[in-house]
């Protein structure tokens, strides 16, 4: 394909992996970052040390702070900020003249709900009310089982953009391939949302099981099938609920294959945060979830799935829905029951398959 001009913004793990693939592939590409010092720090070390060790980075790749002159006639820009800050970000960048005329593709590879009007949203349709009218149903949502660790060392992933403009999606599927890249596209943006948001709120439970594991006997293998096959049944429930368009999408990559990587890999931060709620009591300092949210960065790291629970429990609560573990690590995190409460509010209560109907 045409080599692009390409812009990431956010310089995690995630946004920077894929910038290195897209610069490893020829495309002219700048990285975002918010924090000041680390642009220079990535040009002195040649990798992004804080976010992505060993992983060098091309020296072509620009790096900058300056979030209007990266995002200035660019071909694409990839948004891979947490979704907290998504929305003041889209505002930073609303006016770019690129922008306000519609010429260049976006691409999200943030997971999670955004509120608005005090209700939470899916990603695309918060930003949707931001950006110019011309982006309606053209924003491009990328996801998959694709940890920036492997993809930077070159382990071959998955993943799938998805977008209700079958073009958009297929452009952006041809710029993210590369040979160890495999990208699928889709038309259930909202099926592929879902499943990125939930994954990391099963992801906690798992966490907190493989914890209790030292002091229960209960827990092992066979518990924690049943609890992925329950996680994959609150996926297909909350996305049917919120629209997802096709089934498929929750037996694809994007479903159960991300849901199991987050769970089970060793570089999962949601896994990682459930383990140390038992491990190292990391919700002590907060009164309860909104307490946490308030003062997440007091954690270290962002776990995406505490904000998930937050809002997905909302929306859980305002159309009747029966997510037995999604509710109760919600229970664990607004501390209203004890982590060792896992098997008789979560695994007991656990729902594998949907009733059938007679």
């Amino acid at each position: 394909m045409k080599l692009k001009r390409v812009s990431v913004i956010g310089a995690g793990a995630w946004g920077t992996v894929v910038a290195k693939v897209l610069a490893d592939k020829g495309h002219t590409v700048s990285l975002w970052s918010f924090e000041k010092d680390l642009p220079e720090l990535i040009r002195e070390q040649g990798e992004n040390s804080r976010y992505l060790p060993g992983i060098p980075l091309p020296p072509e790749m620009v790096v900058s702070s300056d979030i209007q002159e990266v995002a200035t006639e660019v071909d694409v820009i990839l948004l891979a900020v947490p979704s907290l800050f998504l929305l003041d970000i889209a505002k930073q960048i609303v006016g770019v003249p690129n922008i306000l005329e519609g010429r260049t593709s976006i691409g999200i590879l943030s997971k999670g709900l955004i509120e608005i009007n005090n209700s939470p949203a899916l990603i695309t349709e918060a930003l949707e009310q931001y950006l110019p009218g011309s982006y309606k149903k053209k924003l491009v949502y990328i996801s998959g089982p694709s940890h920036a660790e492997e993809v930077g060392t070159g382990k071959m992933t998955g993943l799938i953009t998805a977008s209700r403009s079958p073009k958009e999606a297929v452009k952006m599927r041809h710029l993210l391939s590369s040979e160890n890249l495999f990208v699928f596209s889709s038309l259930d943006v909202v099926g592929v949302q879902v499943c990125a948001i939930m994954k990391n709120v099963i992801a906690i439970a798992f966490g907190v099981m493989d914890a209790l594991k030292d002091t229960d006997s209960r827990f092992g293998d066979n518990t924690e099938s049943l609890l992925l096959a329950s996680g994959l049944h609150e996926l297909q429930t909350f996305g049917v609920a919120m629209g997802a368009t096709h089934p498929e999408t929750f037996s694809s990559i994007a479903g159960v294959g991300d849901l199991d990587v987050t769970c089970r890999s060793q570089y999962g931060r949601n896994r990682r945060f459930g383990q140390e709620i038992v491990t190292k009591d990391i919700l002590a300092p907060f009164s309860n979830i909104e307490d946490a949210l308030n003062r997440i960065h007091e954690i270290g790291y962002l776990p995406e799935g505490l904000v998930a629970c937050y809002h997905v429990t909302r929306v859980v609560r305002e159309k009747k829905l029966k997510l037995n573990i999604t509710e109760g690590i919600y229970a664990i995190l607004n501390k209203e029951i004890a982590p060792s409460d896992m098997v008789s509010t979560v695994v007991k209560k656990a729902r594998p398959i949907t009733k059938l109907r007679k």
